[in-house]
């Protein structure tokens, strides 16, 4: 029996530190190639991909704050950082055969489309991976929220936030190995316990819209594709 998708158009938010290789830092291109694999073999399965990526591996506005740079100042250096990664990124997927579009909140012509949302939604109806960069153009927002916002204005039917483990765990499990692995949570738990999924904007954006959140680890093979049949993968974030 041919197995159905669950979801047919995936917001795929990935951290800075994807494309940072072992040391999480910098841009390692077999990172972004292995990135590119993935949702190369997604988007043969004809899913939507959009992609909001951060900048974490390049900039760390925290730095910044602590030396005393203007918020505003800082953040905005971040949304030039994931330019930086959306155009890696770009690169890595077109040599996979990949068609892909850049856009950006912050407008820079030279380099990437600006971002239109009915433009985003004809690029992902052409069959082509949409990446979305410069976060929401605003300072004071995360690249979460940013990912939020999109996957609800590009319509897409989940928000799949990529990491390095398994799913939401009660604390950190690299550091406490007897942490719990949620499968499932209510937005109102994952704000109220304060589990570091996104940020508290960015579930609320969610919340308010209904739209589910799966948390999952992008390195597990094939944990990407059996969560998009709806198969129990990851932390699914929902109502």
């Amino acid at each position: 029996m041919e197995k159905t998708l669950k979801y047919r158009r995936i917001l795929l938010k990935l951290s800075g530190e994807a494309l940072g290789g072992e040391k999480g830092y910098g841009i390692d291109p077999l990172q972004a190639e292995d990135i590119a694999k993935r949702v190369k073999e997604v988007h043969e399965m004809g899913v939507d991909v959009a992609i909001v990526i951060g900048a974490g591996n390049l900039w760390r506005g925290r730095s910044g704050l602590d030396r005393g740079m203007d918020r505003a100042t800082a953040d905005y250096m971040g949304m030039l950082a994931t330019m930086i990664n959306a155009l890696a990124l770009m690169d890595a997927m077109e040599r996979m055969g990949l068609v892909t579009r850049v856009q950006s909140a912050v407008e820079m012509h030279a380099v990437a489309e600006p971002y239109i949302r009915r433009r985003a939604i004809r690029h992902l109806e052409k069959g082509r991976v949409v990446i979305l960069g410069g976060g929401t153009g605003n300072p004071y927002f995360s690249t979460d929220t940013a990912a939020a916002l999109r996957a609800m204005e590009i319509g897409a039917d989940v928000l799949i936030k990529a990491t390095k483990v398994d799913g939401v765990y009660s604390a950190d499990p690299m550091i406490h190995p007897d942490a719990v692995r949620y499968d499932n949570l209510s937005y109102m738990e994952t704000i109220n316990r304060r589990l570091q999924v996104m940020d508290s904007t960015a579930i609320s954006l969610c919340m308010d819209n209904n739209l589910p959140i799966l948390v999952l680890n992008l390195w597990n093979p094939d944990d990407l594709k059996k969560a998009l049949y709806g198969e129990p993968v990851g932390t699914l974030v929902t109502a």
